[in-house]
């Protein structure tokens, strides 16, 4: 099959009945099976349910224990070398040389990764910094890079050479408001031109960016589809009630809490999911995603009421 990014920049990750069993028995991933094209896909889950070993799978950097993986035709496990070519990738853990610039971490980059040509690269790695958002900071130190800028240079060698497919984890990990913000937005212009995938635990982050999703827990996919699809899994199970403080672990017991805060008449106003009402009074209310996401990770750990 043509190994090609299609006409429009973009390729097609598919991932096929796909497990992954460490050393000891340990399954991060069972039977996983995805179909990933244009635009942002959102890879949600609970820490812990595989997220990051499937992106390191899809990455090339680690291989299946069965199943498949192909990006754009090429097997990740058969053709490593040829997948990582159409990608870049901004890891949970991505770390910088704190002396450096960014323009000469840049450079450093660009040559590991095979742009030989001097004038393109420095042309290329300026194009980059001015695209996300640190062309005024390029004689600074990394060391000097707020959390923020970190990631943003982060994307930026991830974006090196152009690659058709960008896979980010957990990039607004730790970020204040205001830069988890822009670098949603920052990716969210990237997805336009490529096929994104980003991996998080932050419900906004796939909100706000994507519209397509997955949702992992416990290393099996389970739920596939766009985000109304599922706030619509949510719907009659999503609940306002008002308790006195002593009857919050009452309706705890039963019903995960969402989120409380103090009512007008000194109790206390509970947003909570859960299948039944939770008690007399309680009033459905429509669902968001977050709910949504609650529900879905409640039902498969078997606590849904």
């Amino acid at each position: 099959m043509n190994p090609r990014p299609e006409r429009d920049g973009t390729v097609e990750v598919v991932i096929d009945r796909v497990d992954k069993v460490y050393p000891g028995g340990v399954a991060a991933l069972r039977g996983v099976s995805l179909r990933i094209g244009r635009g942002m896909f959102g890879l949600l889950g609970p820490n812990g349910a595989g997220k990051t070993t499937l992106m390191r799978l899809v990455a090339a950097l680690e291989r299946p224990t069965r199943g498949e993986i192909t990006v754009n035709g090429m097997s990740v496990t058969r053709r490593p070398s040829g997948v990582r070519r159409l990608l870049g990738y901004l890891p949970q853990d991505f770390r910088a040389y704190d002396k450096l610039t960014p323009r000469e971490f840049l450079d450093y980059v660009a040559l590991l990764k095979g742009l030989d040509d001097p004038r393109r690269r420095r042309r290329e790695i300026e194009l980059l910094l001015e695209q996300v958002g640190l062309g005024r900071s390029v004689r600074s130190r990394i060391g000097t890079f707020s959390g923020g800028m970190r990631q943003r240079l982060g994307i930026a060698q991830a974006l090196l050479g152009e690659p058709p497919l960008l896979i980010v984890d957990e990039p607004t990990a730790g970020l204040d408001p205001e830069e988890r913000i822009r670098f949603r937005n920052l990716l969210a212009e990237l997805g336009l031109s490529r096929t994104i995938i980003l991996s998080t635990h932050v419900v906004a982050d796939v909100e706000h960016s994507c519209s397509e999703l997955a949702l992992l827990i416990e290393g099996r996919v389970a739920f596939r589809g766009t985000p109304d699809a599922l706030i619509s899994r949510a719907v009659g199970k999503v609940w306002e009630v008002e308790v006195d403080p002593g009857e919050a672990d009452g309706v705890r017991a039963t019903h995960r809490i969402v989120s409380s805060r103090v009512a007008s008449g000194g109790g206390l106003a509970l947003r909570v999911v859960g299948s039944e009402v939770p008690r007399a009074g309680a009033r459905p209310v429509r669902p968001t995603l977050e709910d949504a996401y609650i529900a879905v990770v409640e039902e498969a750990a078997g606590l849904g009421k």
